[in-house]
């Protein structure tokens, strides 16, 4: 299926947050499952809202995430292509201009609600004259545009919701373009779909209504209309996620030291009726993407509950997955993992075990002995064992009492690795002068 064509297309009117990554990864996911094509659209025909740094932070998300893009392309470098669509569906009525005010439209709805409607625009402005219209221009009015929906039931087999039906008298003609002339998403992103061959989309659920109109608009240009499915989206401690509430972002996750993999691994399974379990790789995540298995109520997102599942996959990593981003060799990092919160953390015991620290010595007797019966190197898993049962006969000492004043001497924690993995780590030298209460 290598026609396969998806796009994220963003709009950069704020910083990409948890529910935007989860959209981009699994449209992702799908063209990489299909051996199809990846594109990133920049939406930007929001001018006053949309700015370069929230588009360089877009990609720069993408790009860690390892969801490198096969094509771009922008909006506002297609303003032509759109206009001149917009000159052919005036042509053929399917766009038409309307004069109400923003007040005048909100108390229409409000009058049709009290009533009981729903609040659908009564296309009143395909009844103005040319006297209306000139008495409106005269007074300073600038049309707005609406799509005008064909009367009929619109019919979609959607990937996550299943079957979709709509009648087109039940939904307002959608305004496609504002006052000032500039497009609202509508339509320029049918426009581009159609232009680019898009032929799968993968969005939130909150524009299933913009589906139903926008299937005519496909129409409407000659184009075909493209496979859908609608995500629930996720929720957090605010409700619905908002980049405009700052929600939690792949910045913020990467500063924490939160794997890429992981956060592809927790999104992509968030909602489903599979577990959330470490993948190592994108290819084998997509290979295991299935919308039949996406469920249809909103998922919420923790990030405490992305944090132990982070957690979880650090530790389970094997050594050739970080062999590139770290300065210790196979032996370490399998030594030191399992007290990880992150790769990075590898760092904190680096330094224990390889540069200078200040010990703390909790029973002075008890360090100075097992100072003096360390035995010679080479050391090895065993020393520990050995070593430990030589101190134990000697000083009566055990449990609590006995580790947890090594452990302190020689490493300056209350809690780590094993000190059986440790000490070969640690080495001699550095050993007696810890226990004996001396920096290094």
């Amino acid at each position: 299926m290598a026609d396969v064509k998806v796009r994220f297309a963003p709009s950069p009117t704020g910083f990409m947050h948890i529910g935007n990554t989860r959209t981009a990864l699994l449209n992702w996911l799908w063209a990489k499952k299909l051996g199809g094509r990846f594109m990133l659209r920049i939406d930007d025909t929001d001018l006053l809202r949309s700015k370069t740094e929230y588009e360089d932070a877009i990609r720069e998300a993408l790009v860690w995430l390892g969801l490198n893009w096969d094509e771009e392309a922008r909006q506002t470098a297609r303003i032509d292509r759109h206009n001149q669509v917009k000159e052919e569906l005036l042509a053929a009525g399917r766009i038409y201009p309307c004069y109400e005010t923003p007040e005048e439209l909100e108390f229409m709805r409000k009058r049709l609600m009290a009533k009981g409607l729903p609040p659908i625009y009564d296309r009143s402005a395909l009844k103005l004259s040319a006297e209306d219209i000139a008495r409106y221009q005269a007074e300073g009015r600038r049309p707005h545009y609406r799509f005008k929906l064909l009367p009929g039931e619109i019919v979609w087999e959607d990937m996550v919701r299943g079957t979709c039906r709509y009648e087109a008298e039940n939904l307002s003609d959608p305004i496609v373009i504002r006052e000032d002339g500039s497009f609202l998403y509508h339509l320029p992103s049918v426009i581009d779909d159609v232009d680019f061959a898009i032929t799968h989309i993968v969005r939130g659920e909150d524009h299933v209504t913009n589906t139903a109109a926008q299937i005519q608009m496909f129409t409407a240009l000659g184009g075909k209309v493209p496979v859908f499915a609608h995500l629930p989206l996720l929720t957090g401690r605010e409700g619905k996620l908002s980049k405009r509430l700052g929600s939690l972002g792949v910045r913020e996750l990467r500063a924490d030291g939160v794997e890429a993999m992981a956060i592809c691994a927790y999104l992509a399974k968030l909602g489903t009726s599979e577990a959330i379990e470490p993948y190592y790789n994108l290819q084998a995540l997509a290979d295991s993407l299935d919308f039949a298995k996406i469920g249809r109520a909103q998922p919420k997102f923790s990030e405490e509950e992305l944090l132990h599942f982070n957690t979880r996959y650090v530790r389970s990593l094997p050594y050739a997955a970080v062999r590139e981003r770290i300065n210790v060799d196979e032996s370490f990092w399998e030594a030191v993992k399992g007290n990880l919160h992150s790769v990075d953390d590898i760092k904190i015991w680096e330094t224990i075990c390889r540069q200078e620290i200040e010990p703390q010595i909790e029973d002075a007797v008890l360090t100075d002995a097992a100072a003096e019966l360390l035995p010679p190197e080479p050391w090895d898993l065993t020393t520990w064992n050995n070593w430990i049962e030589r101190l134990k006969s000697q000083t009566d000492k055990k449990g609590r009492a006995l580790f947890h004043p090594i452990r302190l001497a020689l490493t300056a924690q209350d809690n780590g690795p094993e000190l059986q993995q440790l000490l070969p780590l640690i080495g001699r030298d550095k050993a007696y002068r810890r226990l004996k209460g001396q920096k290094s």
